[in-house]
């Protein structure tokens, strides 16, 4: 199929969850619990979330020196160095699990390991600064704290372990690379100055990050920031404006467009997929669909095995946007869930959902995968056990 092809039918597909008014329709409850799910994170999350990630993650390809992106965080680089960067990395953007697939894309294909790579895909989704404070205010200091130093060691160890399980395979990459590179040596964008591709990577995420600012009045400098978001961002958006035109070649822009293209076409249909599903089985939140939300009530009440392990694996495939998954729980704590699943969820939910794991797959292969999601799971149980027999 040809591109051009290929963009028009995209475009038809979001217009069409953008501006259907479903809700106006007749149509069992599940159906519509899927595509108001769809339509809400058109809505929500495709123009101001995935579509600047997606740009990063083309920038990332075309102006990031391969040989830079395996010195810090590649199979042999310094492994205190290599993780710190990742889990601050990540720790830096307020994304969903969704959002954070083509930045984690974009620094894997280009050569990063395993291990710093799915640290940094954990730890951008489950550690930003506005969930934990959140956290801490509406289900209180006890879990916000377990939040905090949960996510942190999770990213860390989960990436070590993916390392130290798929060193082989890695040792095994990294000499299919040299011996591709020896021939044939892809042209680095070198000639431009670290800190003018640093700034310029800088103005994208903040793009990215005072778009998606939220609201919150408990908090007056968040407050303030929130009131003048937009200002904030258009600001940046005449300095990325004016960085392509006096910066950039035609010929890299194309590259950099063609890049960002490809993980759209990649990652997109998939996510779509995921969401409809996800949809229909759990619905959105505070809604129900197949799954009827009382089953989930009654089986995360107390603090045992099972309870702990069911909340894991719901809050893994449960699709969360940043920071819903807060009021959600402040609701099934309230219908009584108990303190351990509530922390199982917290460190599975928001950085695993149905429709990531679908992507992360097409990413890093079935095995890959799995071991990730089995890591996330059984770390957020046996967390979620600790805590609740502590409090």
């Amino acid at each position: 199929m040809k591109q051009k092809s290929k963009i028009f039918i995209i475009t038809g597909i979001f217009t069409f969850f953008y501006f259907i008014p479903f809700s106006n329709y007749k149509m069992p409850k599940p159906v519509l619990e899927s595509l108001l799910m769809a339509q809400d994170y058109a809505r929500q999350h495709v123009l101001l979330c995935l579509i600047p990630a997606f740009f990063i993650a083309g920038a990332i390809a075309n102006f990031i020196s391969q040989e830079n992106i395996i010195k810090y965080l590649g199979t042999e680089a310094n492994k205190i160095l290599s993780y710190t960067i990742a889990s601050v990395s990540g720790t830096i953007l307020a994304v969903c699990s969704c959002t954070v697939l083509p930045l984690f894309a974009g620094i894997y294909k280009r050569g990063a390991g395993i291990g710093p790579a799915t640290t940094f895909l954990y730890s951008g989704p489950a550690i930003n600064v506005l969930a934990i404070i959140l956290t801490v205010r509406v289900l209180g200091l006890e879990l916000g704290l377990a939040r905090v130093i949960g996510a942190i060691i999770f990213s860390i160890i989960i990436g070590l372990s993916m390392h130290f399980i798929f060193i082989q395979d890695e040792k095994r990459e990294d000499r299919l690379y040299i011996k591709d590179n020896l021939n044939q040596r892809k042209v680095e964008q070198e000639d431009r100055p670290l800190w003018q591709t640093t700034f310029y990577l800088a103005t994208i995420i903040g793009i990215l990050i005072f778009a998606n600012w939220g609201k919150d009045e408990s908090l007056k400098i968040w407050q303030t920031i929130y009131d003048f978001k937009w200002v904030i961002t258009l600001i940046l958006a005449i300095i990325l404006f004016w960085i392509i035109w006096k910066w950039f070649k035609r010929e890299e822009l194309i590259n950099w467009i063609d890049s960002s293209w490809r993980f759209m076409e990649q990652i997109l249909p998939l996510l779509l997929g995921g969401v409809l599903i996800a949809g229909l089985l759990l619905g959105r939140p505070g809604s129900e669909a197949l799954i009827p939300k009382t089953w989930i009530e009654n089986l995360v009440g107390g603090n045992s095995l099972w309870s702990n392990l069911f909340a894991s694996v719901v809050g893994a495939l449960m699709y969360f946007a940043t920071l819903t998954e807060i009021p959600i729980l402040q609701g099934l704590i309230g219908s009584g869930m108990g303190q351990g699943p509530a922390l199982a969820l917290l460190l599975a939910g928001p950085a695993l959902s149905l429709p990531n794991m679908l992507v992360i797959r097409s990413i890093i292969g079935t095995k890959k995968t799995l071991v990730f999601i089995s890591l996330v799971i059984i770390m957020a149980t046996f967390s979620g056990i600790t805590f609740g027999h502590l409090f």
